[in-house]
C-alpha cells in the first residue's frame, strides 16, 4: 500500500515505523527540517521537507496512487485542511488525529475519520484505571456507551445465576448486555447465552449503554467504585 503520513512528531514517527515494517510504500511530509532529516536517516522512505497544506506537495507525495493519508499535525484546523485537500485529490482513505473532541462532528461531516490523540487516550485510560480499578479494559462505542471487561466477585448479585434468570430478576437491566465469558480456569472466551451460568472469577465482556456507571459495576460485585 502507498501511505502518506503528514507530520513526523511522536505519533507520525510511530506510524512510519509500523508502516515501514510491513513493506508499505511510505511518504512522509514534514515541515520541520530537523524532524524531516531524522526520519530520512532512520527509515527507508521518501521524506518531503515541505508544507502539506499545499496541494502540489500532496501531488508530489503521490496522491494519485495513495491508498491512505494520515495527518498527525498538532492543530485540528491544519489537519482538517490537509484532509480536505486529500479528499479532493481522490485519496480513498483519509484519517486524522483529533485533539479537541468537540471537532469530531466537523471532521465527520467532511468525510474524515478522526481518531483521538494518543496522549489524550493515555490520559483517559490512566484516569479510568485510578477511578475504577475494577475495569480491566474498555472501549468507547458512541455517546456514553462502552464495551468493557470486568471480573465477577464472590459478592456479585449476578454470581450463581444464569443470564436469563438475572435478566428476569432485573439484576441485569435492559441497557446492559453480557457478550462473552472467560472462565477462571479457561483461556478461550465463550459466547454468553441465556443459559450461561455466571460464576465468581469469571471475566466478562460487557456492553453498557451508560458505560461503567457505578450502578452497572455493582452488578459484578464492585460496590466501592468511585461514584
Amino acid at each position: 500500500m502507498h501511505f502518506i503520513v503528514v507530520g513526523a512528531g511522536s505519533v507520525g514517527t510511530l506510524l512510519v515505523d509500523l508502516a515501514s515494517r510491513t513493506r508499505n510504500d511510505v511518504v512522509v511530509i514534514e515541515n520541520d527540517t530537523t524532524r524531516a532529516n531524522e526520519i530520512a536517516n532512520k527509515y527507508d522512505c521518501l521524506v518531503l521537507n515541505d508544507d502539506a497544506t499545499r496541494e502540489e506537495i500532496l501531488e508530489e507525495a503521490g496522491a494519485d496512487r495513495a491508498d491512505a493519508l494520515i495527518s498527525t499535525l498538532e492543530l485540528d484546523a491544519t489537519n482538517l485542511f490537509v484532509c480536505l485537500l486529500a479528499t479532493e485529490l481522490g485519496i480513498p482513505t483519509v484519517v486524522s488525529v483529533l485533539h479537541q473532541p468537540e471537532h469530531r462532528e466537523l471532521f465527520r461531516k467532511m468525510g474524515v475519520n478522526a481518531v483521538k490523540s494518543p496522549h489524550q487516550l493515555a490520559a483517559e485510560s490512566l484516569y479510568r484505571t485510578a477511578r475504577q480499578p475494577a475495569i480491566i479494559d474498555y472501549m468507547p462505542v458512541e455517546g456514553d456507551a462502552e464495551v468493557f471487561e470486568i471480573d465477577v466477585t464472590e459478592q456479585a448479585p449476578i454470581a450463581g445465576q444464569t443470564l436469563k434468570k438475572a435478566r428476569s430478576d432485573e439484576v441485569i437491566p435492559d441497557d446492559v448486555l453480557v457478550v462473552a465469558v472467560v472462565r477462571e480456569d479457561g483461556n478461550e472466551p465463550q459466547i454468553a447465552r441465556p443459559t450461561t451460568a455466571i460464576e465468581p472469577g469469571d471475566r466478562l465482556t460487557v456492553y453498557s449503554e451508560r458505560g461503567t456507571d457505578p450502578a452497572v459495576t455493582d452488578i459484578f460485585g464492585f460496590f466501592d467504585d468511585y461514584r
